[in-house]
């Protein structure tokens, strides 16, 4: 559980640090820099399945809807809804609306334990307090509630992947199905000219989505997804406004206020808050058990389950 907690901060915190490096990026056009991203991260991503040696695996039409879904609503429309809300309302908004991630995978998980919910509602708390209560227009509240449907997606529909293809292919196929799909869009809201050679700085902005907040992140995230569960790693989503304090703070760009610390400490203590409900669950089912209880004979042996190779 040790290794999934940490991944699962990590890996939020890492998404969060996205908003220091969107300057370097922010005059590319925004279609055209998001196929980017994808493509040069799935580049790097087949890379790694070709010399982990992991081979191709053919899914099931169950799992291909899954996948196409996960790619669709989990990083495509995410990422139109993130755009257009901006657009439309500025970013507070938007961010605000996916402070809730952690409530909302917590329910969206099954029966939470009352813990769990506890947390994920502190959570919630201190993430629309970091990330600045919202305001906006109806049309702009619209596109981040199709945001939050996608970031929910992304964990949700990569469920029933995990346990065959592994972290790494289900990363990798994700973002390759992506760079199409993005191309389509770009096309469609700005023609040709969703493309043009990136400054040296795009450069540096680019690598740094598409290796850190992608590929390490997105690994990261569905390692420990499956270990901790939906509603327990939800928590961690509230540490994106977290990893975007933190990251202003040293790149220079500005300093918490007092609004963001306080956000920030909630955003601790939530996750703290839910992560005593496995904890606890654990220590029950082990004092259940009778000190001096023989082991099955049929479970000595351990059973042999196949996993994906990641």
């Amino acid at each position: 559980m040790r290794n999934g907690i940490i991944g699962a901060a990590s890996a939020m915190f890492l998404v969060g640090t996205l908003a220091g490096v969107s300057g370097l990026v922010g005059a590319y056009p925004i279609y055209g820099g998001q196929a980017v991203r994808y493509l040069v991260a799935a580049v790097i991503l087949l890379l790694i399945t070709r010399v982990l040696r992991l081979r191709f695996v053919r899914l099931t039409l169950r799992e291909g809807l899954c996948l196409g879904g996960l790619t669709l609503l989990g990083l495509v429309i995410f990422n139109v809804c993130v755009v257009e809300s901006t657009r439309a309302s500025g970013p507070a908004l938007v961010g605000t609306v996916l402070g809730t991630v952690p409530l909302a995978l917590a329910l969206a998980g099954g029966r939470p334990a009352p813990r769990v919910l506890m947390g994920a509602s502190v959570v919630v708390a201190g993430a629309t307090l970091a990330t600045g209560l919202g305001s906006g227009n109806l049309t702009g509240l619209l596109w981040a509630l199709g945001a939050l449907v996608g970031e929910v997606s992304f964990s949700l529909l990569a469920m029933p992947l995990l346990p065959k293809l592994g972290a790494i292919r289900v990363s990798a196929y994700s973002t390759v199905l992506a760079v199409p799909m993005l191309v389509v869009v770009g096309l469609a809201d700005e023609g040709t000219s969703m493309f043009r050679v990136p400054t040296g700085a795009e450069v540096l902005g680019f690598g740094y989505l598409a290796i850190v907040v992608t590929v390490v992140a997105f690994f990261l995230w569905y390692s420990s997804l499956p270990k901790l569960g939906p509603g327990p790693a939800g928590l961690f989503a509230g540490l994106i406004p977290v990893g975007a304090i933190i990251t202003g703070m040293v790149l220079g760009i500005a300093m918490p206020s007092a609004y963001d610390l306080l956000g920030a400490g909630l955003v601790i203590a939530g996750i703290l808050v839910g992560l005593t409900a496995r904890r606890r669950a654990g220590d029950h089912d082990h004092d259940a058990r009778p000190a001096k209880e023989p082991v099955p004979a049929t479970n000595r042996g351990g059973a042999i389950r196949a996993e994906g190779g990641a």
